[in-house]
């Protein structure tokens, strides 16, 4: 397949921001770079207590990032980008358990500062970013998912995590933000969390912001 096709297609899907990542949805594992992990630490302690946009903080950042390398997770979505903190740390995992990250963003302006972020890092050939609504467009990806992270609108949790429940893999984790503090809907979907049969629920203080955990449990 010529260069010129592969970026034809990049075009056409609007989601596919590198060579890299366009292998990887034809079944093709992106190398791992051998410069990355000193590239992407470079990136993020010259960037660390700069984001804003409601990104996640850099401590939450890395509990997700270790979450993703333990649970060996490849398929992963993120409803949230916002500039790209968080994902750039779910890339980096992903690139080193051979996975992707797919990646959703509402507000446009956000979304082109996340493609420079990711590009800087250089991790942009491990992600698909995608511009739009979550609620048309996340009841619309095909799964499986072996990892979800939340940080959107919080009193849509509960509804992100239905729609997307039966594209769960078999040990899926299901982790959402600010579920402690100020957040009232966060607390309210830690609370449906533990009450529901097949996940084990448990919350990552962090930062104090929380990161909700739950996982499905072997049947």
């Amino acid at each position: 397949m010529g260069r010129t096709l592969i970026s034809m297609i990049a075009v056409m899907t609007g989601s596919l921001f590198a060579l890299g990542a366009v292998g990887a949805c034809f079944g093709q594992q992106t190398p791992y770079p051998a410069d990355l992990d000193t590239r992407v630490s470079r990136f993020l302690d010259n960037a660390r207590g700069s984001w804003s946009d409601m990104n996640v903080p850099y401590v939450d950042g890395k509990i997700l990032h270790d979450l993703v390398v333990k649970g060996n997770f490849r398929r992963i979505l993120e409803i949230g980008t916002s500039t790209g903190h968080s994902t750039i740390w779910l890339a980096w995992a992903a690139a080193k358990t051979g996975g992707r990250v797919t990646t959703v963003e509402i507000d446009k302006e956000r979304h082109e500062i996340a493609l420079q972020n990711f590009k800087k890092a250089g991790v942009a050939a491990f992600i698909d970013a995608r511009i739009g609504d979550a609620h048309e467009l996340v009841p619309s990806l095909k799964g499986s998912f072996d990892f979800v992270f939340s940080d959107a609108d919080k009193d849509w949790y509960i509804r992100y995590f239905r729609d997307l429940e039966p594209k769960l893999s078999a040990n899926a984790c299901f982790t959402a933000h600010n579920v402690l503090g100020w957040s009232t809907d966060g607390k309210k979907f830690v609370e449906y969390m533990k009450g529901l049969q097949g996940f084990r629920t448990y919350v990552e203080r962090g930062s104090g912001e929380g990161i909700s955990v739950s996982c499905r449990v072997a049947r």
